[in-house]
């Protein structure tokens, strides 16, 4: 077999291969036998079909099987043979049959790229600091009582924050638009929900009141044909509520599942909860800035297949989470908003798979089963959720890659550069979010 290895754009190679004609005869040979052994033919009894008769009616199909057996097996010897690795099925070409009846054809295909680690000591990365304060809590306690907000009618002028109910009809060069007039919408003032003026405009108004707003869509405003118009809107008040937040009373309290009812208890919980959900995004913004820095660090080239591939599984999860939502729908997201995301975890996936390979770092399996008995104190019974994890290897081995990920995040924090960014819990979890 002789092999020649030709580089074409990026990381494409295209892999030349002739064999002889006595590799080619050997395996059509061997078929042709076998076909006689099995083939049922007119005249003949099964198993004595003469190999000159087989080869005279399935000559041409036989040497068209035995093609591709040798393209395949030949393919993989032949990549072994140059110390490639390819990426994806590769795109086969037959070249002209050599005369004494050898195969020659043309693989090409994509390689993994070399990755090269780039010196982490130079590496400077933001490590974020953040604790829950008293205030903190007291903002949660408050935005509990806010979902559970009653609203009482007023006979005052509505400002700020009050709920109105009105009814409301649209015109543009004074004629009503489609989509433009509505009645009993429930409306809170400052909430932003209308377009710019429009709550502004009912400022000081009071039930039964009828109020004409001249107005104008924002340029970028999503309904392309309403898009920078002028428009009037005619707007009558029906009625005006003030907020009422719930007493922070022993009622309340249990209503929240604090069983003794006490405000004591309720910080206590709410603190916990919070400092737990803070301990998540202390790691995943930490983690996010030191994936960032390997980036900008590493410019590496990225196969077409790969990124193709983890564009379609982003496309599954994203399919499989819209139906786990209620939100079922035919529609078909195009793969390429997925390539983006698909590029960065794959040049990741190579630089950090090249970081445990050279430093030969093994997963924690202790680190392993606090991460599952973590996540499986959040449920009723957690020794259920523990047994599930032992009796499912690849699940145990989803929550593997992210602790070893995890390990890999740690590593590179004691060799770069790091400074301490200090935020608060606001800042961290909820502009985040």
């Amino acid at each position: 077999m002789q092999v020649s290895v030709e580089s074409g754009e990026g990381l494409t190679k295209r892999l030349l291969v002739n064999l002889p004609a006595e590799k080619v005869d050997e395996v059509v040979n061997a078929k042709l036998k076998e076909a006689a052994r099995t083939v049922r033919l007119d005249g003949f009894r099964p198993g004595k079909v003469p190999v000159r008769v087989v080869k005279q009616r399935f000559g041409a199909q036989i040497r068209q099987d035995a093609y591709g057996e040798l393209i395949q097996s030949s393919f993989y010897e032949a990549v072994s043979q140059e110390n490639l690795q390819p990426v994806g099925e590769p795109s086969i070409e037959l070249r002209e049959e050599e005369a004494d009846g050898g195969l020659a054809y043309t693989a090409t295909f994509e390689v993994m790229p070399e990755v090269k680690l780039a010196d982490f000591g130079a590496l400077e990365i933001k490590q974020p600091r953040a604790e829950v304060t008293d205030e903190d809590v007291d903002n949660m306690i408050r935005k509990l009582r806010e979902q559970r907000t009653e609203w009482v009618e007023v006979e005052r002028a509505a400002q700020d924050g009050d709920r109105l109910t009105i009814d409301f009809k649209g015109f543009i060069d004074g004629e009503a638009f489609e989509g433009g007039s509505a009645e009993g919408v429930q409306l809170v003032l400052g909430s932003g929900t209308m377009i710019p003026g429009f709550e502004e405009g009912l400022a000081g108004a009071s039930a039964g009141e009828e109020r004409k707003l001249e107005l104008k869509f924002p340029d970028d405003y999503g309904v392309e044909h309403l898009a920078g118009k002028d428009a009037v809107f005619e707007v009558t008040v029906k009625a005006v509520a003030e907020p009422k937040l719930p007493e922070l009373d022993e009622e309340f309290i249990k209503s929240l599942g604090v069983e003794d009812g006490t405000e004591e208890s309720l910080r206590k919980e709410v603190r916990e909860n919070m400092e737990r959900e803070l301990k998540q995004k202390l790691k995943s913004r930490t983690k996010e800035q030191v994936m960032d820095a390997l980036l900008e660090k590493h410019d590496i080239q990225v196969p077409a297949a790969m990124i193709q591939q983890e564009a379609g599984a982003l496309k599954q999860q994203a399919q499989q989470d819209m139906a786990q939502a209620g939100q079922q729908s035919s529609l078909d997201l195009p793969l390429s908003i997925f390539e983006p995301q698909a590029e960065r975890r794959v040049k990741l996936g190579l630089i950090v798979g090249e970081i445990i390979r050279k430093n030969e770092m093994k997963v924690d399996q202790e680190r392993v089963d606090e991460a599952i008995a973590e996540q499986a104190a959040t449920y009723e019974e957690p020794q259920e959720i523990i047994d599930w994890y032992a009796a499912n290897p690849q699940a145990r081995s989803a929550v593997e890659n992210v602790v070893l990920e995890d390990q890999v995040v740690e590593w590179i924090l004691e060799q770069a550069k790091v400074e301490e960014e200090e935020l608060t819990f606001d800042e961290l979890v909820n502009k985040q979010s």
